[in-house]
């Protein structure tokens, strides 16, 4: 299911439901894309990962599915499936899929 917000709004949604697994892949589906910020669902396969990198804004992570290593300035974090991880602006930051996960991403645009 790929769904966007005109199609959630009002709607008591299952939010890992939004969005199915693909073998050896990261798929995405944006749910609010603002001028403030966007609010952006994952779901990885096992191994699966984005590589190191920076944002100019601060990022809320939220683990929605499975277990995720989020590594920040070198330090890995162990992130499950009800917790979440704030990272900092201008911080960098890697994610690796521990099993397939599935994440809630909030950024919000200063």
């Amino acid at each position: 299911m790929n769904e966007n917000k005109s199609e959630l709004v009002g709607r008591v949604v299952d939010l890992a439901g939004l969005l199915d697994y693909q073998n050896g892949a990261v798929v995405s589906n944006t749910i609010i894309k603002e001028k403030v910020g966007t609010v952006t669902l994952f779901a990885f396969d096992q191994g699966q990962e984005f590589s190191e990198h920076s944002t100019p804004f601060d990022a809320l992570v939220q683990i929605v599915d499975g277990e995720m290593e989020i590594t920040l300035s070198g330090t890995p974090h162990r992130v499950r499936a009800g917790e979440m991880l704030i990272m900092p602006a201008d911080v960098p930051h890697a994610l690796t899929a521990i099993s397939k996960a599935k994440m809630l991403l909030v950024m919000i645009r200063a």
